[in-house]
């Protein structure tokens, strides 16, 4: 059998020459055993142990004790009385993996009688090897551990000492194994870092993912058993593509997506392609809101995004080019065929208040369905360095681990989302590197261990950089356009000294123009003020209808600062519209006697014939 798991070669070194091998990773999945073949990790550990040469092997939990099914026989005193335990069937289909037998009793539960007894038997006998299963939850906290897990950690300590003999004179003792003892665990930083640490006689032997050839393997054997609508035995690409999706699930998984590939068969007698497969085991959901998008509806994008953000045309182009990029599955493919790069990434630059976030949330709205799928963060708030906990989670033993981070936790809640990254020129520059992994790999790792996958996302950052020095009309649109977009380069080049980011970003910035057509305020202000008209019908049944609608909108349009975008026209509205309109509804409706309901408001300008006065007035 061809060595597929090169990281079970440095255990069989390992354990021939030191005294303790730490083993963590992917330690609880399946891996080959022999042609068509698979047992649980533990038991290849096991099996290695035994034809290293080890004479006797124990082989203990914390729940049950020495497990007799696999140990030698331990002489037990009368407190220690035989309990039956016994495991139901392993993964497999039609006894393709190996199972568990039986044991047959087994002792020493508690760390208490365990560690003791551990340290008596490696000072009686030499090949004598101690596996700890499931060590994530031997300790605590390794920062105050207690009086008792001082003593295992001491106990520990004493083991290794009387492991090995290093008269390397005598040949026989040159060629002997001596003792082991191997600590299993899903996660090394469980092991109190005091005890392997600069310490010689420890190594650690990390199990990773399946690589290609491993998950190639385990779908040769069970392809009988998957059922897909692809023909993966005919069609080499096919499987190729298969295999690539797969990557960075384990084969326990992978089993179980094979009986779920099953039991949508038998249960709707339908049968998905491996894209859908994954999308159903991953998110529970079998078609993509990708997969749901048509040729007709991204032809309109354009048309549907324009109704929400105005004067933006050449963005909403750029846009339109990222959406139809991924929809044909074709984004990031000159990068990567594995295609785990986000959906697109888009890094919007210009003045305030022109519709940067606005475009984000519409396109969320478009795409998704949803404008809260516009996941934003405010990145004034990720400016200090140790910022990026609060994204990705704190590690284990800070306060805050077991909440996670919001940035990861938004993703696993929400997969298929926008995700905005609002004013980034704001956070600290070491949060930044969290997006190299993200860009790159469309993948990131929160501070419990647990991999997030963004590649069903599309990253929008935001920012005003430029904003102070570029001005409104220096410069005609395409050029000041060239200008904020130099800006953005300096910025992470020069400033932050982070090319590297800015690479991953590529040709992606677009820039906003400043608004300085009164036509485009105009269609900002009738908009916007659509959402106050429909709040008073609700809330007052009244109807506000407009004298003159174009000359109250215009005039408050020649009068806001173009520097201060869509925000200051927003503001200016306030001022002329919504707060005379608001005294005006609080007289109508004092003491409870609302007058308003069933009449029509009619906004008109005091002075129509001067085009620079933007004073309205109210009447029924």
């Amino acid at each position: 059998m061809a060595e597929l798991n090169v990281w079970l070669e440095r255990f069989r070194r390992d354990i021939g020459y030191k005294s303790a091998v730490i083993v963590f990773g992917n330690t609880s999945d399946i891996m080959r055993t022999g042609p068509g073949k698979y047992g649980k990790v533990i038991n290849v550990l096991i099996d290695c142990v035994r034809k290293k040469g080890y004479k006797q092997v124990f082989k203990w939990d914390r729940v049950d004790g020495i497990d007799n099914s696999v140990s030698d026989e331990i002489k037990v005193d009368d407190n220690h009385e035989p309990e039956q335990q016994s495991e139901g069937s392993f993964y497999g289909f039609d006894g393709d993996f190996d199972e568990d037998t039986s044991s047959n009793g087994n002792h020493y539960k508690s760390p208490d009688e365990f560690f003791p007894f551990m340290l008596d038997e490696i000072k009686k006998d030499n090949s004598t090897a101690f596996i700890l299963d499931y060590s994530d939850y031997l300790f605590g906290n390794a920062n105050s551990l207690s009086e008792k897990e001082r003593d295992y950690l001491a106990i520990l300590g004493k083991t290794l000492d009387v492991s090995q003999s290093y008269n390397l004179i005598n040949k026989e003792s040159l060629n002997s194994v001596g003792n082991i003892v191997i600590i299993v665990a899903k996660n090394s930083a469980m092991i109190p870092p005091m005890f392997y640490l600069n310490n010689p006689m420890v190594s650690s032997v990390n199990v990773p993912l399946p690589g290609h050839p491993e998950r190639e393997a385990f779908i040769d054997a069970n392809s009988e058993s998957l059922k897909i609508s692809q023909n993966i035995k005919n069609d080499k690409n096919a499987k190729d593509d298969l295999i690539d999706a797969l990557d960075g699930f384990t084969l326990k998984e992978i089993a179980q997506m094979i009986k779920l590939s099953n039991q949508m068969q038998n249960q709707t007698e339908e049968t998905l392609s491996f894209e859908k497969l994954i999308n159903l085991f991953k998110y529970g959901e079998k078609v993509s809101p990708w997969e749901e998008l048509s040729s007709d509806k991204i032809g309109r994008i354009e048309e549907e995004l324009g109704k929400r953000v105005k004067g933006q045309d050449h963005a909403i182009a750029k846009v339109k080019d990222v959406i139809i990029r991924a929809y044909t599955g074709i984004s990031g493919l000159q990068h990567s065929s594995k295609q785990k790069k986000p959906k697109g990434t888009l890094f919007f630059v210009g003045p305030t208040g022109v519709g940067k976030t606005e475009l984000a949330k519409s396109l969320a709205e478009f795409v998704f369905g949803d404008e809260n799928a516009c996941i934003r963060f405010d990145m004034s708030e990720y400016n200090h360095e140790h910022s990026d906990q609060r994204l990705v989670g704190a590690p284990p033993g800070y306060v805050g681990y077991e909440a996670g981070g919001q940035l990861t936790n938004a993703v696993k809640e929400k997969p298929f989302c926008v995700l905005l990254f609002d004013e980034i020129e704001k956070a600290h520059g070491k949060i930044l590197d969290k997006f190299l992994q993200i860009l790159e790999d469309g993948r990131l790792t929160d501070g419990k261990g647990e991999t997030v996958n963004f590649s069903e996302t599309i990253i929008i950052f935001t920012s005003n950089i430029g904003a102070a020095e570029v001005k409104a009309g220096s410069k005609n649109a395409s050029d000041i356009r060239k200008e904020f977009v130099k800006k953005v380069q300096d910025h992470f080049v020069k400033t932050l000294g982070r090319p590297e980011l800015l690479n991953r970003i590529g040709n992606n910035i677009v820039a906003f123009n400043f608004i300085d057509d009164p036509k485009v305020y105009t269609d900002i202000a009738k908009l916007k003020f659509k959402t106050i008209k429909d709040f008073v019908k609700e809330r007052y049944g009244a109807e506000i209808v407009f004298d003159n609608e174009d000359a109250v909108f215009m005039s408050i349009a020649n009068k806001a600062e173009k520097q201060n975008g869509g925000r200051g026209l927003l503001n200016l509205m306030e001022d002329v519209i919504i707060n005379p309109l608001s005294e005006f509804i609080f007289e109508m409706t004092i003491d409870g006697n609302n007058i308003l309901r069933n009449k029509r408001v009619v906004i008109s300008k005091r002075d129509p014939n001067n085009p620079d006065s933007c004073v309205v007035d109210f009447d029924l």
